[in-house]
């Protein structure tokens, strides 16, 4: 007997309810095809659905069909539900053998006998989600009524479908975050704003205690640069942070917290490292040089004052043997000495307590300065020093800019194999910075040294620049100057034509 309107307006609304509580495909598919043979009244149904790479049309449940038919894959515009998938328009086909369209292939496999179809397309938005099929109408033959109730029917389990593949989607998403989330060695946090924690890893635990349930609690014990306020309602979406806890054992930590949208509020994503033994080794390196220097000078000071003595006994222009190895123990001495002066100026100045006092001063008068002590160096070399006056006056350590620059010119006499090589310095105001270049004519550094030469202890080759003095600590030793004043220290240079070091330095503004 068929149902009536209201029958089927009431079936519709029972099955959408089936439909939304199903959020597994496998279950949603197996469902969609057990619900639309209640739906028209049907033997059996398939579905098909949209392969959308290959656009092609595949059984991924078919009831009673056998299972070869799921290894069927059609074109579409073949056979009837390609048709209806191309047309994206329904079809009654109530003597299904008289179709051209129709392929007895599933029949003959599975031993079904097709007598009728009713195949719907599954469009979301006009978007083609696959093909819906009736097969053999109990009684009598699919009428227009069947086709707008299957229509209806079909409409619903292309929604439910979408939502069920979105949440497979988000489930594997979610597995993977999750799996990479815990496999992290880093530290994660996810905060609301207050820094209530409302995720967090194995690695988080670790380091800040089992029952990890609010952040700001947990660095509230630690020193925090930036300060806690900052991290927490800062404007920057990304900010890098340093904690460290000294009692009662020492942690240090490091990482990065990210702004993460939490509906109408934004909440924090904190990623962060254990870098406490990394911070010991650094602290007992400085304190190792440190040490190192100030035992090796009393002796050196000894070493050296004893060579003058003697030689101003001996006479220092005499050709004696005892004379000569008096001068070598004095100039290889006063070496000694000048590295150990430049290792203590650095670690002094990597301390991380070091702090400046900025007061105006004259760059003219820190080049000069510079000059006067490197005089007997420069006179050695037969080197030229060309100085333009500048007129400027910075605003910062004065010592240390003169440090910076005896460092730069050093370097530009020193590793230049020319006879009499030439330096130029040059300063220009930019805006409320100078530009400081230091310039040379010598071999040049190559591409990938550009950066390196500002490392602690590192040299170019000693085949490249004809000779090897010092720590490589002086290019070091003039970045961490310029970035003490709040500056930069660039090099720049082409090989066989000279470098030019620039340094930028803050000026001291208009009044």
């Amino acid at each position: 007997m068929p149902a009536t309107n209201a029958q089927t307006l009431e079936l519709l609304l029972e099955v959408g309810r089936l439909l939304s509580s199903k959020l597994e495909l496998s279950e949603l598919l197996t469902a969609v095809l057990e619900l639309s043979t209640h739906v028209v009244g049907a033997e059996s149904a398939s579905l098909l659905l949209l392969d959308e790479k290959t656009q092609e049309l595949y059984f991924d449940v078919a009831l009673g069909l056998g299972p070869d038919a799921t290894k069927i894959r059609l074109p579409l515009g073949q056979g009837i539900a390609g048709a209806v998938a191309k047309n994206r328009a329904p079809e009654i086909i109530n003597v299904a053998r008289e179709d051209p369209r129709w392929s007895p292939a599933i029949d003959e496999q599975s031993g079904f006998v097709t007598r009728s179809i009713l195949a719907v397309p599954m469009l979301i938005k006009g978007r083609l989600v696959g093909v819906l099929e009736a097969i053999n109408k109990r009684d009598g033959d699919f009428s227009d009524a069947d086709l707008r109730a299957f229509e209806a029917f079909a409409s619903q389990a292309a929604v439910a479908l979408e939502n069920a593949r979105l949440f497979s989607s988000l489930k594997e998403e979610r597995f993977k975050l999750a799996t990479v989330f815990e496999q992290m060695t880093d530290g994660a946090a996810l905060t609301d704003p207050a820094g209530k924690v409302l995720l967090s890893n194995a690695a988080a635990s670790h380091l800040l205690g089992t029952e990890l349930t609010d952040l700001v609690a947990s660095l509230s014990a630690m020193a925090v640069t930036p300060s806690i306020p900052e991290l927490f309602s800062g404007d920057r979406p990304v900010l890098d942070f340093a904690a460290v806890r000294k009692d009662p054992t020492l942690l240090v930590l490091e990482g990065r917290v990210t702004r993460a949208p939490l509906g109408d509020s934004d909440g924090r994503l904190f990623v962060f490292r254990d870098r406490t033994e990394s911070f010991r080794q650094e602290r007992l390196k400085r304190t190792f040089l440190s040490f190192i220097s100030h035992k090796l000078r009393t002796p050196l000071a000894i070493v050296t004052g004893f060579a003058d003595i003697l030689l101003s006994e001996l006479g220092a222009e005499t050709e004696q043997p005892i004379s000569k190895a008096v001068r070598a123990i004095r100039s290889q001495s006063g070496k000694v000495s000048e590295l150990v002066d430049k290792l203590l100026s650095y670690t002094t100045i990597e301390s991380s307590d070091t702090q400046i006092k900025p007061e105006p001063f004259s760059l003219d008068e820190a080049i000069k300065e510079a000059l006067e002590a490197l005089k007997e160096k420069i006179d050695k070399r037969e080197a030229t020093v060309e100085a333009t006056a500048t007129g400027l006056i910075l605003m910062g350590d004065k010592r240390l800019v003169v440090e910076a620059l005896k460092n730069l010119i050093d370097n530009a006499v020193k590793f230049n194999v020319k006879h009499s090589p030439a330096i130029a310095l040059r300063a220009e105001s930019q805006g409320d910075w100078a530009a400081v270049t230091v310039t040379d004519t010598g071999p040049g550094v190559p591409p990938e040294e550009l950066e390196r030469v500002f490392s602690r202890f590192h040299q170019v080759e000693k085949d490249f620049t004809g000779q090897q003095e010092g720590m490589g600590l002086g290019l070091a030793f003039v970045r961490k100057v310029a970035e003490l004043h709040g500056g930069s220290a660039i090099l720049s240079s082409k090989l066989g034509m000279g470098s030019t070091v620039t340094l930028t330095l803050p000026r001291k503004r208009d009044a």
